[in-house]
Order: structure tokens, then C-alpha cells, then sequence
């Protein structure tokens, strides 16, 4: 069984399509942990602000069969493919860690951005404060408190969970 650690980001519809994505994945891994949710401004292009958290599962799928899940979860929730990669999203799934796997393929663990994106990695530090990131061992709670906080502007929000989460 592998602990996978998973970023879910959205501008487009966020409520609607936030909820309809962690349902989803509810419905595919189970029991999720998730941190609180966050909003941030567009990075990389003028947009709308983002809603982004991070959930944690447990899955004896592989990181393929786990990113072909994530794939037709954006599917169904409006995601087009061959987007410009810095673009409004109805729903951004991505695999951040799988167990303590450091890869190249078929996708890079872990994954690049935890380290420089703020509405990444404090979330992550909220569900995996001990965690250590497999590359620099440092822990992911050390690592959100060495971030350079002001490059980047990103708040907690209230948010309404679906009923059939536990957080």
C-alpha cells in the first residue's frame, strides 16, 4: 500500500469543481486526508485567484494507474487538454509524492513545484508536517518555514466541504 500525497487546484467554477474533484477521489482512493483550503493568486499569467489544498490517500495502484485516475477525474470536471501550462483550470490534479519514490517517469517525484510553490507546499506541510521530501531530507513543516513567504501571496479560506469527507 503506498501513501500518496496529491495537489488539487482550480480557478474556474472552484466551489463546484473542488468539490466535485475531492468526491471523485474519494470515490476512487477512499478515506482522504485533507489540509484546509487556500487561495492564491494566478502564478505565471493574470487570472483569477486560485483555490488550492493538498489530500493524502492510500492506494495499491500504480503511479501510472494513479495519474490516468487523476486525468479522467479532470476529464469529467471540464479539463482540456493542451492547455497553455500557465492558464485558468477547471481542475488540476497532480501527484506530488508516491511513498518516497524519486522518479523521472512516468512523471517526476517528487514533484518539482512542491519546492516553490507556496499553495503547494503549505498545504503539504499541513497534512505531512514530519514528512521528509526523499531529495533533501529536510521535512516539509521546516521546509514551509524556510519559504520566502513574500514571493507569493496565498491565505487560508473557509470552505464547505462535502459531507462525505472527514477531515
Amino acid at each position: 500500500m503506498a501513501r500518496i500525497y496529491i495537489s488539487l487546484g482550480t480557478n474556474i467554477d472552484p466551489v463546484e469543481h473542488m468539490q466535485s474533484g475531492l468526491i471523485d477521489l474519494h470515490e476512487q482512493f477512499g478515506q482522504l486526508t485533507l489540509s484546509r483550503m487556500f487561495e492564491s493568486e494566478a502564478v505565471g499569467f493574470n487570472g483569477t485567484n486560485f483555490l488550492n489544498m493538498v489530500a493524502a490517500a492510500d492506494t495499491e495502484m500504480s503511479i501510472a494507474d494513479v495519474v490516468a485516475t487523476f486525468k479522467r477525474i479532470e476529464k469529467q470536471n471540464g479539463r482540456i487538454r493542451g492547455e497553455k501550462k500557465f492558464s485558468p483550470r477547471s481542475l488540476d490534479i497532480d501527484l506530488l509524492l508516491y511513498d518516497n519514490e524519486v522518479c523521472q517517469f512516468p512523471i517526476e517525484l517528487p514533484r518539482g513545484e512542491i519546492l516553490y510553490n507556496a499553495f503547494v507546499l503549505w498545504p503539504l506541510a499541513e497534512v505531512a508536517p514530519s514528512l521528509q521530501h526523499p531529495k533533501n531530507t529536510k521535512t516539509y513543516q521546516s521546509l514551509w518555514e524556510e519559504y520566502d513567504k513574500t514571493s507569493q501571496n496565498i491565505w487560508p479560506v473557509e470552505f464547505d466541504f462535502p459531507a462525505i469527507l472527514t477531515r
